[in-house]
């Protein structure tokens, strides 16, 4: 544990303006404030801080993130206030521990909710400084580094893969490479601690039967840059027990089958001289395709920058190769915490100027911007810790506006994914794409260097298919916001409907002022709210005609009033539906539109009698905590009558004349009756489009399905459930 004068001589050695009185008094506060607490392994819990100040001293950071770092457990774990520590060290560092400080008081339903919330919070305070995020990485780290300790194995595989999904992206972000990769290493050695020792194992080996080889590969590189007049500094190391078991999951290949497990690095003085070193080793060795990346010209979304190869070097083994700038180098290493050293005076002396850089604008802070956009549409913590989670993890691809702005998008993205990463309006509005200088549908996947242009129209609103193909947690946010809203609109109009006909048919007056009265009692603050709290089913037209007037009728009384389509109606050339009780009332769901051939379940709902859905409708997942009202039920195939069902397909096709034609032709050639067609987008190359399809059974829909897909002007079609 480093002490007192340790850690302010290690502080004013890179940054000789700190304030050395604070950093003592710091220290000192938070030994007598955590006392004789310990920590899970018997030391003292005020090692804990000390260390985690330690760790970002190594960074370089300024005094105020130190003396977070020394205070940042002082408001939960003990009787210190932020007042106090605002009081003590100024509003700076208080404002720091407030956001670093754990969330452990929430009252979640869940650990899931509390790991979502806290998350939440994280990215609020880091959005206003990120040294917060410094701070809670180096806190994880060192708790990482002490987690054998905790003796629940459950407990420590949790905190593992929160650290692994929440923590190494996040210092993939900023860059801190050396913490990213130990804390993979960590949570590695926990989750999956059998092929860790397994990799571990074989790397031993190596090691023994090829002793030296990453030293002598060194010796040849470094040999060949003096050799070509360049002053440049090559370092080697084998990769990491994680990264080559990452590497084997992609891959899905053995061990034994990856060549490239050493890395090298060749530092040169200016960005020229990257280009110039890359050029000696390309002429000097085989070059391994596909494996080249120019993030010098094209850096990452944390500042990253680095030539990679590979090639088939020294000795004949397959290796990566990084070339880099000392400056790049040390952005590499230190990542955001970089943006506080700067080269300065004559002597070299690095100054430190911290500051709240993640108000500068730029792409390498557009990651956190799109985090509060998507925070902004989520629905709850656990969506958004969903979203965030697709947005950190993913490779990239590279693409380009008309006026050459580069942003960089999730290997996957659509134009949809793009619209929304320039802005929140031009995604809503999107009506079209053209991916250099070609109109393509918008479910077009992007691809490296890839130009796009957006046009867009005030009255275009996002398409709720657009889920199904976007990958960026922003636009899906984004998307899913919107579809909420109209379903909203929907529910309201319904349940207002409902409750009309309710009041209607059981001959009692519906008022406003009746209404105000009892919407308390169904958890409601609004009249609309009440609407639609009806129209989505969690409170029923008859519980709220009770509520007002208790003397009501009973349901039995009420029920005989409101006209039912019975089984015993239903045309005799109906195809019967097995499991239901004689006299009950059936309808087809219209969210899924149910064809004989289909599996189906039926759904018991108040004042319709029973919905068949097929077992697939996205609609059901609304009734799994309510298994009373499942009616197991199918089709009677055995019956000789024949009759049309509805089936519903959603279809791409070119705009060209004959189109449509050619479509309505193909569907009609297969014995299909098209009773409903709705164009949902025009574009100018392609329209989407809405067809329902009177047919016999599913089987014919497939036929017909598959005959469009073989039409030349069907770009897509699909079964449909909307």
């Amino acid at each position: 544990m480093l002490r007192q004068y340790e850690l302010t001589e290690r502080v004013c050695s890179y940054d000789p303006g700190a304030d050395e009185d604070a950093l003592n008094r710091a220290y000192v506060y938070a030994m007598q404030k955590h006392g004789t607490q310990l920590r899970a392994s018997g030391d003292p819990y005020f090692s804990h801080p000390v260390e985690v100040a330690g760790l970002l001293s190594e960074k370089r950071l300024d005094a105020a993130s130190i003396m977070t770092g020394l205070l940042h457990d002082t408001v939960e774990d003990t009787d210190a206030t932020l007042d106090e520590i605002s009081n003590l060290f100024g509003d700076e560092v208080s404002g720091l521990v407030d956001g670093v400080t754990k969330l452990s008081q929430l009252e979640l339903q869940s650990e899931q909710n509390k790991q979502a919330e806290n998350f939440r919070k994280l990215v609020l305070a880091m959005s206003k400084d990120i040294r917060v995020l410094l701070v809670k990485l180096a806190d994880r780290l060192h708790n990482m580094s002490t987690l054998h300790f905790i003796k629940k194995e459950e407990k420590r595989r949790r905190i593992s893969r929160e650290t692994m999904d929440i923590y190494v992206p996040l210092a993939e972000r900023v860059g801190v490479r050396d913490w990213k990769e130990q804390l993979e290493e960590l949570a590695f050695r926990e989750l999956n601690p059998d092929a860790r020792r397994s990799i571990l194992k074989r790397l031993d080996f190596l090691n023994n039967e090829e002793g030296g080889l990453i030293d002598r590969v060194i010796k040849e590189l470094q040999g060949l840059m003096d050799q070509h007049g360049l002053n440049a500094k090559v370092t080697g190391r084998q990769k990491s027990p994680y990264s080559i078991w990452r590497k084997m999951q992609r891959q899905n290949v053995g061990f034994e089958q990856l060549s490239d497990i050493m890395a090298f690095r060749v530092i040169v003085e200016d960005p020229n001289e990257c280009y110039q070193a890359l050029g000696v080793i390309h002429g000097q060795y085989t070059v391994v395709p596909g494996r080249f990346k120019d993030y010098v010209s094209l850096p990452k979304p944390n500042g990253y920058q680095s030539l990679h190869t590979g090639v088939i070097g020294p000795e004949n083994q397959r290796i990566e190769i990084q070339i880099r700038t000392q400056h790049m180098h040390e952005v590499a290493e230190l990542g955001v915490a970089a943006h506080w050293v700067y080269k300065g005076q004559s002597g070299g002396e690095p100054e430190v100027k911290p500051g709240h850089i993640a108000n500068k604008e730029g792409n390498q802070y557009r990651w956190l911007r799109d985090m509060l956009d998507i925070m902004s549409n989520a629905a709850g913590p656990d969506e958004f810790l969903e979203h965030t989670k697709m947005e950190m993890f993913s490779d990239q691809v590279f693409v380009f506006t008309p006026k050459g702005d580069l942003h960089a998008l999730p290997r996957g993205a659509t134009p949809i994914d793009f619209a929304y990463s320039v802005h929140s309006e031009v995604g809503d509005h999107c009506v079209a794409a053209k991916v250099n200088g070609r109109i393509v549908p918008l479910r077009t996947k992007l691809r490296n260097g890839d130009q796009l242009e957006i046009s867009t129209s005030k009255g275009q609103t996002p398409n709720p298919s657009w889920e199904s193909f976007v990958v960026t947690g922003k636009a899906r946010a984004s998307i899913r916001r919107f579809i909420r809203s109209k379903q909203r609109e929907q529910y309201i109009s319904l349940g207002k409907e409902i409750l009309e006909n309710t009041f209607r048919q059981a001959d009692y007056e519906l008022t406003e002022k009746a209404l105000k009265s009892i919407l308390d009692k169904h958890g409601s603050d609004t009249i609309e709210t009440l609407h639609a709290r009806i129209g989505e089913g969690q409170v029923t037209g008859r519980e709220v005609l009770y509520s007002v007037y208790p003397g009501a009728k009973d349901s039995q009384q009420v029920a005989k009033k409101m006209p039912q389509t019975r089984a015993k109606d239903l045309p005799a050339h109906a195809i019967p539906i097995r499991g239901l009780i004689p006299g009950m009332a059936l309808h087809y769901a219209k969210c899924c539109h149910p064809l004989p051939g289909d599996r189906i379940v039926g759904i018991v709902t108040t004042g319709k009698g029973v919905t068949i859905h097929t077992i697939d409708c996205r609609t059901l997942e609304a009734f799994a905590d309510m298994p009373e009202r499942w009616i197991d039920v199918s089709w009677d195939m055995d019956s000789d009558e024949k009759s049309s069902f509805v089936g519903r397909i959603s279809a791409v096709i070119s705009n060209e004349p004959g189109a449509l034609a050619s479509l309505t032709t193909t569907i009609g050639r297969d014995g299909g009756n098209i009773n409903n067609l709705k164009f949902t987008n025009r574009g100018q190359d392609f329209f989407d489009i809405m067809v329902d399809v009177e047919v016999t059974d599913v089987r014919q829909l497939s036929n017909i399905i598959a005959a469009l897909r073989a039409s030349s002007v069907v770009n897509t079609v699909e079964r449909s459930q909307g």
